[in-house]
């Protein structure tokens, strides 16, 4: 049986710019940025521009019928090598019938490229294997909070030939968080600013390129929640009740959250618990990036941190005024007031999880 071939967006990519197009491809998936980031070279360079009035088709999926795109993929390029029939919002096609069997057999000359957003198409569907089998599908996933400092520092170098450190990468990921969209963008401004002969982000960069406080940001918070320094954590809630476009509750309890659930996830890492293992544990990009776990378990027990978990939940189902039948319509909006109008007091209610 032969090996499943692992389809990446960088492999795609690298067929791509070689010059490599696929008869199909079938892009879903939750993060649209990869699907446009392809779909855009593909409508780029696939053709010249003086191929491309007669040689390539933008639908969108609400719009037309499976046999309709058929019958586009169906015809041959004039004066051109191949053209490109761009479906997007494929998602809201309502048979997929007759496009299962074309991608069974698809002509050589077309470049189809079917873009479904806002989730994937179910697998136990046929034309996924049909279309892997004569093409390409990909499966466009979100990045998890843990994973942007890594895609950061790897934009920055391979696209600004720009050097960042752990701390300004993380910065940035808590300030603008896993919109890849806005975060590329920032992250080009931010190349665009950096002098030729000095390309390195430091956190004073941050703070003045992206107006992030290099000492009160998200970062610096959850440092301060792991080493259990009231002092400091105190400070910085204040500075963000002081600065509310800085900071919010709505922003910290998906961080917080996200941290002390892959911490107690670290308690079950095997022994010894050295960075290393706790870092392919976690499945974590470097040792050093389990550094704050292995803190973590320093100072808080196990059973602490599935009581502080709880309370992450807690506050943030009543914030919404979630799960919770017996709560007035009143008492839901209040709670939705303090987190989000009144910024001082949810950062209190956090301050009282943790200390």
């Amino acid at each position: 049986m032969a090996e499943k071939k692992i389809v990446t967006f960088e492999s795609i990519m690298r067929d791509l710019r070689a010059g490599n197009y696929a008869p199909v491809y079938i892009l879903m998936g939750e993060e649209s940025y990869y699907i446009d980031k392809i779909t855009d070279f593909i409508s780029t360079n696939a053709l010249t521009p003086e191929e491309r009035d007669f040689n390539q088709s933008v639908v969108f999926g609400s719009d037309v019928s499976s046999s309709q795109i058929v019958d586009m993929a169906r015809r041959f390029p004039m004066m051109a090598e191949r053209q490109v029939v761009i479906v997007k919002e494929a998602q809201n096609i309502k048979n997929w019938e007759q496009l299962e069997k074309y991608v069974e057999k698809p002509v050589k000359s077309t470049v189809l490229v079917l873009c479904h957003k806002n989730g994937s198409i179910d697998g136990r569907k046929k034309i996924l294997a049909k279309a892997a089998a004569t093409g390409v599908v990909f499966e466009s996933k979100k990045k998890r909070d843990y994973e942007l400092p890594a895609f950061i520092e790897s934009y920055l170098k391979n696209y600004g030939r720009a050097a960042i450190d752990h701390k300004s990468s993380q910065m940035i990921a808590d300030h603008i968080g896993a919109d890849l969209s806005r975060l590329t963008s920032e992250l080009d401004k931010l190349i665009l600013s950096l002098p030729e002969n000095d390309r390195r982000v430091t956190p004073e960069v941050v703070e003045e390129r992206i107006g992030v406080s290099k000492d009160f940001n998200a970062y610096e918070l959850r440092s301060a929640i792991v080493n259990r320094d009231v002092l400091k954590a105190t400070r910085i809630l204040y500075y963000f009740n002081d600065n509310p476009k800085t900071g919010n509750a709505y922003m910290l309890i998906p961080m917080l959250f996200s941290y002390f659930q892959n911490l107690l996830i670290a308690f079950y890492a095997p022994q010894p618990k050295t960075d290393e293992s706790v870092a392919r544990w976690l499945d974590l990009r470097a040792g050093w990036a389990a550094k704050d776990y292995i803190r973590g378990m320093r100072n808080y027990t196990g059973v602490k941190v599935m009581q502080i978990i709880s309370k992450i939940r807690e506050t943030d189902a009543k914030s919404k005024g979630l799960d919770n039948p017996n709560t007035p319509v009143k008492r839901a909006y209040f709670l939705h007031f303090t987190l989000k109008i009144a910024p001082f007091w949810g950062y209190f209610f956090l301050f009282r999880i943790f200390f």
